[in-house]
């Protein structure tokens, strides 16, 4: 008896780890099935077309799995989202309890302008892992692994960011890449960079990726500063749990309706730093597949080969904060007729 209790106990964390993966595979599967629908609509300039395609197959894939998911970022409260609302129900309800964080197309405009970087996006936890965020601004300062604990911090200036983290790097305030949302409420922090020295690489949309490239010494990306939407936030953070880095954030309302909204789920220090563990608590799982082409994954593609068989492929992220790994997963399928 000693050497069974014994073996199970070597045994389990490689189990739970085991059923971790087949769940993340499963759910790269959603993540598929949502990138491919959206394939339709890009570059046919409908936002609201290809966001509708890429939920309603990320709903229907979804339910199809076995484990009582619960939606705690989604496309919004009920009242305004008929499916993946916050709070909704997902999967058979027969296995692992888990919240679920979801942007079935992070980058609508993208997808419908055809640009870079639109992505389907899921990370999940075990149950209260993940911060139930209200669909409000954050503002939000992200860096990469390697750095000593606050060496940047939202209420510091950009000047004193981009010049404390290029101290730490080693390298002239030049050298340093920050990323912003090109939005008017940020010219503020592209001036403020810029006359410190650093160098701001600009993006129209998709701040999830943008959070995420500060991990990625290939991007050239150092640190992300902006506004964004919280929701953003913490998909943002489970990929960083799962790689390393840093991360701060504070909600931002724009009215009354909005603070209310945010007391309803119980968020009332409307001033409160959230670090990364703060927005992800648990062990976290992120995946993205790529929709249109970017720095993070390719997009969906359409092939027909000489015999007339199309196939449909995509690339997917699946990052996981229990073992620290990243794979990169490709997928080619016949087209469904």
């Amino acid at each position: 008896m000693p050497e069974t209790l014994e073996l199970n106990r070597k045994t389990m964390p490689d189990a739970d780890a085991a059923r971790e993966f087949a769940l993340s595979l499963d759910i790269v599967r959603v993540a598929e099935e949502a990138a491919i629908a959206s394939f339709a609509q890009i570059g046919r300039g409908d936002e609201k077309a290809a966001d509708q395609a890429a939920v309603d197959a990320m709903r229907t894939a979804l339910n199809a799995i076995d484990m009582d998911g619960r939606i705690v970022i989604g496309e919004g409260e009920r009242d305004e989202a008929p499916m993946l609302y916050i709070g909704e129900k997902v999967g058979t309800g027969k296995g692992p309890a888990i919240d679920i964080a979801l942007d079935p197309l992070e980058g609508t405009t993208l997808a419908a302008k055809a640009m870079a970087n639109a992505l389907a996006v899921i990370a999940f936890a075990p149950r209260g892992g993940l911060l139930h965020a209200p669909d409000t601004y954050m503002d939000k300062i992200a860096i990469g692994p390697g750095y000593a604990p606050g060496i940047v911090d939202l209420d510091a200036s950009p000047e004193d960011n981009v010049r404390a983290l290029a101290k730490a790097k080693g390298v002239d305030v030049s050298e340093i890449v920050a990323c912003v949302l090109d939005r008017p409420r940020h010219d503020r922090i592209i001036t403020s960079l810029r006359q410190a020295g650093a160098r701001v690489h600009l993006i129209t949309d998709g701040d999830v990726a943008g959070v995420i490239h500060t991990a990625q010494p290939e991007t050239g990306i150092d640190i992300y500063i902006g506004a964004g939407g919280a929701p953003e936030g913490v998909l943002a953070c489970a990929a960083l749990k799962c790689v390393g880095g840093q991360f701060q954030g504070r909600l931002m309302f724009r009215n009354d309706a909005e603070r209310r909204r945010a007391e309803a789920i119980g968020l009332t220090d409307f001033d409160r730093k959230y670090d990364l563990n703060d927005l992800v608590s648990g062990d976290a799982v992120f995946i993205a597949t790529g929709v249109t082409h970017g720095a993070l994954l390719r997009g969906v593609q359409k092939e027909t080969t000489l015999s007339g068989a199309t196939f449909m492929t995509t690339e997917s992220l699946v990052m996981m904060s229990k073992t620290h790994t990243v794979r990169k997963l490709s997928m080619r399928r016949p087209l469904k007729v």
